[in-house]
C-alpha cells in the first residue's frame, strides 16, 4: 500500500512539473496569471461554494424523507452544471465569430436541471411505493 502512494505521489508530482515547464514556454506572465486563476478558485471554493452546500445539506437533512436520493441528484446536478458553467455565463464567446456559443446552453441546462428533478422525484416515490410493499 505504501509503494503504491508513493508512486501515485510521485506521478502527481511530475504531472504539476510537467504542466509548468508546459506553461513556461509562454512566459512569467502566463505562468503569473495561471497561479492568480488557481488561487482565485479555491477562494471562491471555500468562500461561496462550500458554504452554500453545506447549507443546502443541513435544510436537506432536515427536511427531506428521501436524503439519499437528494444528496446523489444534488451532486450530478452540481458536478454538471459546474462543468458547463463557462458556456452557461458566455465566457468565451465573440461577436465577430457567430458560430462560438451560439446554441442555446442555459435552456439546455434548465432541461438538464429539470431531468435529475424528475428522475428524483420518480426514484423517491418508487422507493417510498417498494417499502409501503415490503411493509404489507
Amino acid at each position: 500500500m505504501k509503494a503504491a502512494r508513493l508512486t501515485l505521489a510521485a506521478l502527481g508530482v511530475a504531472g504539476v512539473l510537467w504542466g509548468a515547464w508546459l506553461l513556461s514556454d509562454d512566459g512569467v506572465d502566463r505562468l503569473r496569471s495561471t497561479a492568480l486563476w488557481l488561487v482565485g478558485v479555491v477562494v471562491l471554493h471555500d468562500a461561496v461554494l462550500a458554504p452554500i452546500v453545506v447549507v443546502i445539506g443541513v435544510v436537506a437533512a432536515r427536511t427531506l424523507r428521501r436524503r439519499a436520493v437528494a444528496a446523489v441528484a444534488f451532486l450530478i446536478w452540481g458536478t454538471l452544471t459546474l462543468a458547463v458553467a463557462n458556456v452557461l455565463s458566455g465566457v468565451g464567446g465573440k461577436p465577430d465569430m457567430d458560430s462560438l456559443l451560439n446554441r442555446p446552453y442555459v435552456g439546455a441546462w434548465l432541461v438538464l436541471t429539470g431531468t435529475v428533478l424528475v428522475v428524483a422525484i420518480a426514484s423517491s416515490v418508487m422507493m417510498r411505493r417498494r417499502h409501503r410493499a415490503n411493509e404489507a
